[in-house]
């Protein structure tokens, strides 16, 4: 990364660097969707190749996070305290890392899904990606709040995403709940080891939006400073 780029990130907002990193987290963790299709479909091929571009993704925001924290300044002329930045920053950073642990677990055990459990899970991704991308909607505002001054219009705006954000997510708690039930219900046909698996993926999933709404609850304590 040049300096060149990130002197185009500071120059242009000093709050660009926390949203080009959520771009990446947000370009890693959408991959999860295609990877668990051809996961759940026995697609090997093409879940090894999704598997390795998520890493590859969640590298590179690694690499992002390491050089905004080198580079942001000591001190930010703005309503915003650079601890926070920093935080928000952090809470990003494990979203894509959760999307990693799920697709190296699923590559690494070469997990099959039951076929009752297939759609309910499918939908539990896409629903933590939904949690995903309203986290970075919430963080894609932080200039226009800044710009007016944490403005009353601007700032109920702001906790409207997060409050969307809070709804996906126990949206999310519920499916989990949905899948253990189901996957209790087929224990016995199991072989124990596969289920205690099973249990790990569908929680390291759903983690995934935790993670998100954690970013959010973090942002929405800046914006109360």
């Amino acid at each position: 990364m040049t300096s060149s780029y990130l002197s185009g990130i500071f120059g242009a907002s000093p709050v660009r660097p926390l949203q080009k990193h959520m771009e990446k987290v947000i370009d890693c963790v959408t991959e999860l969707i295609p990877f668990t299709e051809a996961a759940l479909v026995g697609n090997h091929e093409e879940r090894d190749r999704l598997q390795a571009l998520i890493v590859e993704r969640e590298n590179e925001a690694d690499e992002l996070k390491k050089e905004l924290r080198m580079h942001l300044p000591k001190s930010l002329f703005m309503p915003v305290d650079r601890r926070d930045v920093l935080e928000v920053l952090a809470f990003q950073d494990r979203v894509a890392g959760g999307a990693r642990s799920v697709a190296g677990l699923f590559v690494g055990r070469e997990m099959n899904f039951p076929e009752p459990l297939k759609q309910d899970y499918m939908e539990l991704v896409n629903r933590c990606i939904d949690a995903c991308n309203t986290a970075y909607s919430a963080i894609r505002e932080l200039d226009e709040l800044l710009e007016t001054g944490f403005g009353p219009n601007e700032v109920e705006m702001v906790n409207g995403i997060l409050q969307e954000l809070d709804v996906i997510e126990a949206e999310t708690d519920e499916q989990q709940v949905n899948l253990r039930r189901k996957l209790f219900q087929m224990e016995s046909d199991l072989k124990p080891v596969d289920v205690m698996f099973l249990y790990n993926i569908i929680d390291r999933t759903g983690g995934i939006a935790d993670r998100a709404q954690r970013v959010g609850s973090r942002f929405q304590l800046m914006l109360a400073k």
